[in-house]
């Protein structure tokens, strides 16, 4: 889907001219952009959430040329899709289905030795 065909549903959906939900979509974008740029997160229960994630520097490599290159610190946008998206896009996990193991429990420390 397209912001073209985002703004044509809006349009459809809620009976407004094409131009006023170009508008309203718009507004909409411009307030997550300008959220996120102060660092806040954007919440759309049940969709999901928007965050500002923090990657630190690293060191990297030009795929042309093999030479090194120090990759700077920078912050970037993430969604952390809802519950309600997941299942909708990946369906309901089921209940017999495999879960990651527990984490085994470091075994116990005997007891001092009494004399």
């Amino acid at each position: 889907m397209t912001k073209a065909d985002l703004i044509d549903s809006v349009a459809s959906e809620a009976e407004l001219s094409k131009r006023q939900a170009g508008e309203i979509v718009d507004l909409i974008l411009d307030e997550i952009k300008t959220a996120l740029q102060k660092g806040d997160r954007v919440a759309l229960t049940p969709f999901g959430s928007f965050v500002v994630r923090h990657r630190k520097a690293r060191e990297g490599r030009n795929p042309k040329t093999g030479e090194k290159i120090k990759i700077a610190a920078r912050k970037v946008p993430a969604l952390v899709a809802g519950k309600a998206l997941k299942e909708a896009v990946g369906g309901v996990r089921a209940s017999g289905a495999k879960k990651k193991p527990a984490a085994k429990k470091a075994p116990a420390k005997k007891a001092a030795k009494r004399r």
